[in-house]
């Protein structure tokens, strides 16, 4: 391609898109790649189940840890900044976790993998929210939220293919090629907005809110396999006194360029979206362990064929992620919040009264097509309204905070469900697949009765600034108009 033909493409919000999607989609992929390849690792390493399982968790605790200091660190020092950073760093420790000769390794290296994610993660949402115009906005997070559907839907299938036609180290390996061009690309199609004077990181705000991360997210996720003994309830305890002392902290330096700034909470859609965000999320990975354990432990599937009676529920979610962004433009955002969540929660009692013994595959297929248009009506309008009325210059913050928050909610999901999937002792049975069905349904009406009180949305979904009328249509006129700390 020619000089002039990169000339043209630096600053086109859709090539924006392009590279922001694929760095989103390795991310997301990587999440789980992994699973499908542990007989080969364990016989490889010469590793044990427990070490792993830990190369899985490494990645997702250092994630959910460093979240929010990563969106900030976008906003004070530029976002196509962080995103080179984070993409050179999740594409380094890919091609180290793939040449791995031990699980210690492998642990190390995936943590490092999970860094890198964590800093380029919020840059996708806040960088569309900075180049897009707000009229044009929900189509992009529809696409990116597409993209994340494909990522959940091919992700065991791409592990599978490389595991069987290669070896597991392809599942770390086929990133370097792909990250290097993402390398590239960004330095060609997305300008730096640069903030006009110097910033400070709150250090002491990182390291508060770090640690109560940690502690949180260990205990949530870890707490069902040391049996929520006592040091898991210290750690939950910990962590309940460090916000404490984290708002506190960030009180004291609301003048002085906090970590988390509270303006974004004035904002009653912002405040709202993150508490909904935690249901949602909560409720979306507790119908996947619940309907995986039911189809393996009660029916007798292989995992295989688990995760396909599962698959169109990703489709469907996948298909309609576009639809939903382009109706959040002109649809309130908390009326399709509450379509996506009848929907939900309407195909969830619809496969609870397939969960019986000697069920069929056939029966969950019309349910998980239905969940999974619902889902689409969820994640992309909850993006939408929560950032609908974020300032561009703390759009990095905003979006740290709302990745946090469903990283949260998908974890005590998962927490919640294995208490009752586990609490009677026994083996998973269909009684109690339903019981935790049933709970999960009530969570998502919890949310719904809750998206309600959202305030309109499209007021300032809609009234962005417009480009001049000789401008080029698809120059990010949002940023032009007001750019980051102006």
């Amino acid at each position: 391609m020619e000089r002039t033909d990169m000339t043209k493409m630096r600053g086109n919000p859709w090539a924006i898109l392009a590279v922001l999607a694929l760095a989103y989609f390795l991310t997301q992929l990587d999440v789980a790649v992994l699973a499908v390849a542990i007989p080969s690792v364990m016989a490889d390493l010469d590793a044990t189940t427990d070490q792993v399982v830990w190369s899985i968790s490494a990645y997702i605790f250092v994630l959910a840890v460093v979240l929010i200091t990563a969106g900030r660190l976008g906003d004070l020092y530029g976002r196509r900044r962080l995103f080179v950073i984070g993409v050179a760093l999740f594409t380094l420790f890919s091609l180290t976790a793939g040449l791995a000769e031990t699980p210690g390794q492998l642990i190390a290296s995936r943590a490092a993998q999970g860094l890198g994610a964590a800093l380029l993660t919020p840059q996708t949402l806040a960088l569309l929210v900075e180049f897009f115009p707000a009229d044009r906005r929900g189509m992009a997070l529809g696409i990116r939220g597409a993209v994340g559907g494909v990522a959940a839907v091919t992700g065991p299938v791409v592990g599978g293919v490389l595991v069987s036609a290669l070896d597991w180290r392809w599942v770390f390996l086929v990133n370097a090629p792909l990250g290097v061009a993402m390398l590239v690309l960004a330095w060609l199609v997305i300008p730096e907005t640069r903030p006009e004077r110097r910033h400070r990181l709150d250090l002491l705000g990182v390291l508060i809110a770090s640690a109560a991360l940690f502690c949180l997210t260990f205990a949530i996720s870890q707490g069902e396999r040391y049996a929520w003994n006592g040091w898991i309830w210290a750690l939950l305890a910990g962590s309940g006194v460090l916000f404490a002392a984290f708002v506190v902290q960030q009180r004291g330096r609301q003048d002085s360029e906090p970590l988390v700034p509270f303006g974004l909470f004035r904002d009653r859609n912002y405040t709202l979206m993150n508490a909904f965000s935690l249901t949602t999320s909560g409720t979306v990975i507790g119908l996947v362990l619940v309907l995986s354990l039911f189809l393996q432990s009660v029916l007798g599937m292989d995992p295989l064929a688990a995760g396909l009676v599962i698959v169109p529920a990703s489709l469907f979610s996948t298909l309609f992620d576009p639809v939903a962004g382009k109706l959040s433009e002109r649809v309130e955002g908390k009326h399709l919040l509450l379509v996506g969540a009848v929907l939900t929660a309407g195909g969830m009692l619809w496969a609870m009264t397939a969960m019986y013994e000697g069920a069929d595959w056939q029966s969950f297929v019309a349910p998980m097509s239905v969940i999974g248009i619902g889902n689409a009506f969820l994640f992309t309008p909850l993006a939408v309204v929560a950032l609908g009325g974020v300032q561009p210059k703390l759009a990095g913050a905003a979006s740290g905070v709302l990745v946090t928050s469903l990283q949260i909610g998908s974890m005590i999901g998962s927490a919640a469900v294995g208490a009752v999937l586990q609490g009677t002792g026994v083996s998973v049975t269909a009684e109690t697949a339903r019981t935790a069905m049933l709970l999960l349904v009530v969570v998502a009406a919890v949310g719904a009765l809750a998206c309600l009180a959202a305030r309109p949305n499209l007021c300032t979904t809609t009234d962005g600034p417009k480009p001049p009328p000789e401008s080029d249509p698809d120059r990010p006129v949002a940023a032009a108009a007001d750019p980051v700390d102006r």
